[in-house]
C-alpha cells in the first residue's frame, strides 16, 4: 500500500494551444460527475503557476517563455523531491507536458543514485531542443531536457546567450545530466515526430511501441516486454499524454492524432505497468477542456487516474 500525493500542476505556458491550465479543473469536475471523491481522499499540493506569462510578448522565439519555465522546474522538481522523500508516491496532473521534465528532475533529486526508466504513452516523441524546434514550444523538449541533449546535428536555429543559460540551466537542474539514459526510454504509441526526433531515436536506438503493437499483443503482453525491457532500472516513471488516444476520443487537447490507443487499451496499460513495485511516480497532462464538448477526455483521463491510484492502494 503506498501513500499517495496529488501534485497539481495547472502550467501551461509550455503549449502552442491555450486552454491545458483548465484540465486540472475538468478532472476534478469530471469526479464529483462520478460521485468520487478521490480529490478530497488523498493530500495535494498545488504548485503556483506562471501562466500570467501568456500576456507578455515572447522573449525566446525558440523557447517560448522559458525563463517561466526554468520557474515552474524550480517549483515542481522542489514538490516531487520533498514528496519522494516523505514516503509519498507523487502522482503529477500537469496541464502541459513540458512539467515532465521538472517531475524527473525531482525524482533524480529524491533518489541521486537511482537508474531511472521511462515509459512515455504519447503521440509525441518530446524531443526537440531550441535548436531544432518547428514551433518553439516548450512542451515539445521535456524528453530532450531529460536525456541532456540538444541534437545539434540536425540544428537550424542560432540561439541567443539568455536562451542558452536558461535551455542549460534546465538540462542541468539539481546538477545531474542526463537524469535518464536515452535506452531506458520507452515511448508507446509514438506516432507523429518530426525527422530531428527520429534522429534521436535511432541515434539511440530508443524503444518504440506503436499502437498496433498494443492491439496485437494486447496490453498485458506489451507491459511485460517493456517492463523485461527495463530491467536494469531500480525505478520507473510513467509520463501519460492524452493526446495517445486516438484523435476520436481525444478531442480535448491540443494536439490530437489519429491511429491512436482506445480508452480501455490506455486504461489496462497504465494499470498493469502501476502494479509494478519500481514505477515510483505517474503523471498525466494535456487535457484542454476548452476543446471538448461533453469533457469526455477529462472524464477518461479521471477514469486512468483513478484506476491507477486504486492499483497502488491495492499493491
Amino acid at each position: 500500500m503506498k501513500n499517495i500525493k496529488l501534485i497539481e500542476v495547472p502550467s501551461e505556458i509550455g503549449a502552442g494551444t491555450r486552454g491545458a491550465s483548465l484540465g486540472l479543473d475538468a478532472i476534478k469536475i469530471a469526479a464529483l460527475d462520478f460521485m468520487s471523491n478521490f480529490f478530497v481522499h488523498f493530500p495535494s499540493e498545488k504548485v503556483p503557476h506562471e501562466n500570467k506569462l501568456l500576456y507578455e510578448p515572447i522573449e525566446s522565439p525558440y523557447a517560448k517563455r522559458i525563463k517561466g519555465i526554468a520557474s515552474m522546474y524550480e517549483k515542481v522538481s522542489k514538490a516531487v523531491s520533498d514528496s519522494m522523500k516523505n514516503n509519498f508516491f507523487p502522482v503529477v496532473i500537469s496541464g502541459d507536458h513540458s512539467i515532465a521534465g521538472a517531475t524527473i528532475a525531482g525524482i533524480k533529486m529524491a533518489k541521486p543514485k537511482s537508474k531511472l526508466g521511462v515509459i512515455w504513452i504519447d503521440a509525441h516523441a518530446d524531443m526537440h531542443t531550441p535548436y531544432t524546434t518547428p514551433s518553439g514550444n516548450l512542451h515539445g523538449m521535456p524528453l530532450a531536457i531529460t536525456i541532456n541533449e540538444d541534437n545539434e546535428d540536425c540544428g537550424v536555429h542560432e540561439l541567443d546567450s539568455e536562451t542558452t543559460k536558461y535551455w542549460n540551466q534546465l538540462k542541468n537542474l539539481g546538477k545531474i545530466a542526463p537524469k535518464v539514459l536515452p535506452e531506458d526510454v520507452v515511448f508507446i504509441s509514438l506516432r507523429d515526430f518530426e525527422k530531428e526526433e527520429k534522429h534521436l531515436i535511432e541515434k539511440y536506438g530508443m524503444k518504440v511501441v506503436t499502437t498496433g503493437e498494443v492491439r496485437r499483443k494486447g496490453p498485458e503482453n506489451v507491459v511485460r516486454s517493456v517492463i523485461r525491457y527495463l530491467s536494469d532500472c531500480t525505478d520507473i516513471y510513467i509520463s501519460f499524454d492524452v493526446d495517445c488516444l486516438d484523435s476520436s476520443i481525444s478531442k480535448g487537447t491540443g494536439t490530437p492524432v489519429s491511429n491512436g490507443l482506445r480508452e480501455r487499451e490506455a486504461e489496462d496499460l497504465v494499470s498493469k505497468f502501476m502494479q509494478n513495485r519500481k514505477v515510483c511516480c505517474f503523471e498525466i497532462a494535456e487535457v484542454n477542456p476548452t476543446l471538448d464538448k461533453e469533457n469526455l477526455m477529462s472524464e477518461i483521463a479521471f477514469n486512468i487516474l483513478q484506476r491507477s491510484v486504486n492499483v497502488l492502494l491495492m499493491n
